[in-house]
């Protein structure tokens, strides 16, 4: 399994940005893909969660009507829709997957097998 995110950048205090993951190697129709980010000297925290069978979506409460995660089976990619940024949005984040997952527990990194290298974002006032 690879896991390539892209569309991270610089942008400023409200603007957008639609981050992608791309899993090669890993059936989307199966298992879970999730978002977390690592904000320097802090803890790497969970974002958003899809996981399938039937598709289903989480999130943390920091992020819930701003971000948005939704996956393109496809084109074997996740993406994940960030609006109304905000400084403390500024963090590394990366893309992970997990072949089964307890989705009652979703944010914790330990039941995801495969990460990205993360991408960054970093949202000015």
């Amino acid at each position: 399994v690879q896991l390539v995110e892209s569309g991270g950048g610089l942008v400023q205090f409200g603007d957008c940005l639609r981050l992608s993951c791309v899993a090669s190697g890993f059936n989307l129709d199966y298992g879970a893909i999730a978002w977390f980010r690592q904000a320097q000297g802090k803890q790497r925290e969970g974002v958003s969660c899809i996981n399938s069978g039937p598709d289903t979506t989480y999130y943390a409460d920091s992020v819930k009507g701003r971000f948005t995660i939704s996956k393109d089976n496809a084109r074997k990619t996740v993406y994940l829709q960030m609006n109304s940024l905000k400084p403390e949005d500024t963090a590394v984040y990366f893309c992970a997957a997990a072949t089964v997952l307890d989705a009652t527990s979703w944010w914790y990194t330990f039941h995801y097998d495969d990460w990205g290298r993360g991408t960054q974002v970093t949202v000015s006032s």
